[in-house]
């Protein structure tokens, strides 16, 4: 259902767990249907049924309690689906007011099987002047039925000694029949292959059914499958009969004791009657109970049609690629691929779906879970906590759902972001269907196994290129090293987009083998603040700020050791611990022992950027590797706060030394940081700095959009075309309903 646009609950009851799949369809908006070709959701009209009486009477109970709760699920639903006329009259009696009728078609295996028994018919054994009657009974509960023609058929056989009768399935014949010796053949047990061979073999196929409101609602089956093999066929005169039978043209039909025994006779003295009756029946019903007929006369009015396969040609479709997105809102990169992904979604003739993870949710097990966040259809997938790190390269059971994922919104270009515990299964997806994609080099995970290029002991990594033989010594468990490189170096290769973030970023991955016109730098964006900068209250210590998390490599570890060994106390620092928005804790301020005041805050949202930034004099970012970007870098400098960063890569690039912040080696030493602290402490020039001199040169979300829009556009072989329709996608069934947690 997560990658549906339409669910339809076939001859299910309400039973507990299919009222929680009826919500999950609500929740998506769905709007779901309920269809039955059977009338089994009224008890009234169930026991009126006369095969019930040859039923035990645990099985009647069974059946007639079941009748409630199919009852139940019909009126849970938005609509109902009828396969007759008279199964629709039923269902709108029950209190179904929009009810659509969509007749049972023959499948392509029938018409299969019909045509290679049509090309070699099966020899027929006995002598040649036998007719033979076929009766497909299907299951026990069609006694009553045969007993309403049974005196006529017996009649009409005691008249004509060459007509032959052939069971099929189970049934309790009269022993009336039993005079008749050999003539009378019983066959129980076949399956549908070979039911199909021997009706093939029938002069005539009959369908009796006695006259009952339940039977008036069963669908013309029987004499589709007589029908499709150019066998004519006695019928009933049940209403889905009288809508497809013309008496004498393609079939006929038959009520009384009187009517078999005359129609079976007429049929057994006209040959050429038959042969007529029966090329007739397999013309109506190729042109009418083909599923390409049915779709196209009863189905497409219902749910639409089905736009053609191919890239979309009203617009662009760009599917965003993140492992994490909102409402997991987890680091600056994935506030990148959120605002980049909502920015795309507002130029003109463009589609943004979005593909990532999704936390641990009560009652879903390992299912997929579509929603809606910022206005964007997005499915959310489960990732197993501590996978294997070799299959976790690739992710199957990830890229069995981006498959789905990918077949249901049909992007003309896949952009991925942040694949790690995704996988290259993803890439390897758009590759087999050939489908352009482009890659942010967010960090190193296409270089380095541990994404960062940091070692083992915390240590940045400084080479350039890459030597495997050193990673081997770094992770000496890691025997894939080859292998993951060979495979990540394929799926750059194959990209159509591949970009950087950064200058530096960029150089990172020329210096490891990528051709440099391979590579466009795309500077991340950030959002300006919505107010002006609140003035500093004048008697307020200076206040640090730090938003890097627990990690090491984001300095946490050296941070801690440089405020500890601080001999001062006129200070505070602020800790953002981002996992508390996902209901952890990773710092804990009260294990410091330090001289100054410590806080530990949730990470903020982007309405409450400005108020948190206002709280700040100083960012520390002393990132211990080469960062591609620093989010946290520009929407602190674009907020007149001063920044103190290691000179880690692109996070650098924006920093004046001096001018708007402070640079410090990359050299994991806490002194070097403590030393920046205390000069900061020391000096007036952070109190007094009230405006960056170099804001205008910073990169916003919207530059950094229209930049990639455009890119993506090439990428995928489009164009922009202002005569395109409007900004809505182009056909019903391409659309995907409003879905929240």
């Amino acid at each position: 259902m997560q990658v549906g646009t339409g669910v339809i609950f076939y001859r299910v009851p309400a039973f507990p767990a299919v009222e929680t799949l009826l919500a999950e369809a609500r929740r998506l908006g769905l709007s779901p249907w309920w269809e039955v070709d059977d009338l089994i959701f009224s008890a009234s009209d169930y026991r009126a049924n006369g095969n019930l009486d040859t039923l035990g009477s645990k099985d009647r109970a069974q059946l007639l309690f079941g009748v409630r709760l199919f009852r139940s699920c019909l009126l849970a639903c938005n609509g109902g689906i009828a396969s007759t006329r008279a199964l629709a009259r039923a269902m709108r009696r029950a209190g179904m007011a929009h009810v659509a009728v969509i007749e049972n078609a023959l499948d392509r295996q029938t018409l299969a099987l019909a045509a290679q028994i049509l090309a070699a018919p099966p020899a027929r054994p006995g002598h040649g002047g036998e007719i033979r009657i076929v009766y497909g009974s299907g299951t026990n509960t069609h006694d009553a039925d045969f007993r309403h023609a049974a005196p006529g058929i017996l009649a009409a056989m005691q008249a004509e000694p060459r007509l032959s009768l052939h069971i099929i399935g189970e049934l309790s014949i009269p022993e009336s029949f039993q005079a008749l010796g050999a003539r009378v053949q019983h066959r129980p047990g076949l399956d549908f292959a070979g039911y199909m061979g021997l009706l093939a073999q029938a002069d005539i196929s009959i369908a009796p059914l006695e006259p009952t409101v339940f039977n008036d609602a069963k669908s013309a089956i029987k004499f589709l499958e007589a029908g499709i093999l150019a066998v004519p066929s006695i019928c009933s005169g049940r209403d889905a009969f009288h809508a497809v039978i013309r008496p004498g043209e393609n079939g006929l039909l038959a009520e009384t004791e009187q009517d078999w025994c005359h129609a079976l006779l007429r049929l057994a003295a006209d040959a050429p009657l038959r042969r007529q009756l029966g090329q007739q029946a397999r013309r109506d019903v190729l042109a009418r109970f083909s599923p390409d007929a049915i779709t196209r006369t009863q189905v497409e009015p219902v749910f639409g049609r089905i736009p053609p396969p191919g890239p979309n040609p009203q617009g662009l479709r760009v599917l965003c690629a993140n492992l994490y997105y909102a409402p997991q809102s987890f680091g600056g990169a994935t506030v990148v691929a959120e605002e980049t992904a909502r920015h795309l979604s507002r130029q003109p003739h463009t589609w943004v779906s979005v593909f990532t993870s999704r936390p641990d949710l009560p009652g879903r097990g390992g299912a997929a879970v579509r929603y809606v966040a910022h206005g964007l259809d997005t499915l959310a997938v489960s990732i197993a906590p501590g996978a294997d790190p070799i299959a976790a390269i690739d992710n199957a059971e990830v890229a069995q759902e981006f498959t789905r994922w990918v077949e249901a919104t049909r992007p003309d270009i896949v952009h991925f972001h942040a694949m790690q515990g995704l996988g290259l299964g993803c890439v390897r997806v758009c590759m087999e269907k050939a489908i352009p994609y482009a890659i942010t080099l967010h960090d190193a995970w296409w270089l380095c196994a541990r994404q960062f290029m940091v070692q083992g002991d915390g240590r940045v990594c400084s080479q350039a290129p890459i030597d495997l033989r050193l990673c081997q010594i770094c992770l000496p468990q890691a025997r894939y090293l080859q292998a993951r490189q060979d495979l990540m170096h394929a799926a750059l290769q194959q990209a159509a987009l591949l970009l950087a973030p950064s200058e530096s970023h960029r150089a990172l991955y020329v210096a490891n083998g990528i051709p440099p016109a391979r590579i466009r730098v795309n500077r991340n964006g950030f959002a300006w603040p919505a107010r002006p900068r609140s003035p500093r209250p004048a008697q307020r210590m200076l206040r640090f700020g730090y938003v890097g998390g627990a990690d090491n490599v984001k300095g946490y570890t050296l941070l801690r050791r440089a405020f500890e060994s601080l001999a001062r106390d006129d200070w505070e620092l602020v800790l953002v611990d981002n996992t508390l928005n996902l209901g952890l804790r990773s710092l804990h301020a009260q294990a410091w022992r330090v001289r100054g005041r410590v806080e530990v805050v949730p990470a903020y949202t982007q309405a409450g950027m400005d108020d948190f930034y206002d709280g700040l004099d100083v960012l520390l970012c002393p990132s211990q590797c080469h960062e591609s970007y620093g989010l946290s870098v520009r929407e602190a400098l674009a907020r007149n706060v001063w920044v103190v960063t290691t000179r880690a890569g692109g996070q650098a690039e924006d920093v004046t030394d001096g001018v708007n912040g402070t640079l410090i080696a990359l050299d994991g030493r806490a002194e070097t940081l403590r030393c920046a602290v205390e000069s900061i402490l020391a000096s007036p020039t952070v109190r007094a700095y009230a405006a960056n001199p170099d804001r205008a040169r910073l990169s916003t979300f919207a530059r950094q959009s229209a930049e990639l829009g455009q890119w993506l556009r090439e990428a995928a072989g489009k164009a922009h075309d202002p005569a395109a329709g409007q900004n809505a996608p182009p056909s019903r069934t391409g659309e995907m309903h409003p879905a929240r947690y």
